[in-house]
C-alpha cells in the first residue's frame, strides 16, 4: 500500500498492484529523459496539463522505478493500465501532484 506521505501513490499496471513514487532519482532520470533542465523545468512542462503519451510512459516508468519496481519503459508500453488512457493519465497526474503540490 502507498505510503502518501512519502509522495507514493498505488495503481494496477499489468494486472498487479503497484506502488509509484518520484524519488529524487526518478526525477533526475525524468529531467535527462524529457529534456527538462532542472525541476522548475519539469513542473512546468506539466502544469498545463498537455502530455504525450511518451510523457505519460516516462512518468508512469519513473515512478514505477521510484517505487521499487524493475521494469523498463518500453516493458512498460506493453502493459495494460486500469482505466487504459484515461487511467494512465490520472495515475501520472496523482503521481504529480503526490510530487510538486497542486500546481502540476
Amino acid at each position: 500500500m502507498a505510503n502518501t506521505q512519502r509522495g507514493e501513490v498505488d495503481a494496477v499496471i499489468g494486472g498487479e498492484h503497484r506502488v509509484l513514487c518520484l524519488t529524487l532519482g526518478a526525477l533526475a532520470e525524468l529531467e535527462a529523459r524529457l529534456q527538462a533542465g532542472d525541476l522548475v523545468g519539469l513542473a512546468e512542462r506539466f502544469s498545463g496539463g498537455r502530455v504525450s503519451a511518451r510523457d505519460l510512459t516516462a512518468i508512469l516508468g519513473a515512478g514505477l522505478r521510484g517505487g521499487g519496481n524493475a521494469i523498463t519503459d518500453d516493458d512498460l508500453a506493453r502493459l495494460s493500465i486500469e482505466g487504459g488512457l484515461k487511467g494512465a493519465a490520472e495515475i501520472a497526474a496523482k503521481l504529480l501532484k503526490a510530487t510538486f503540490g497542486e500546481t502540476a
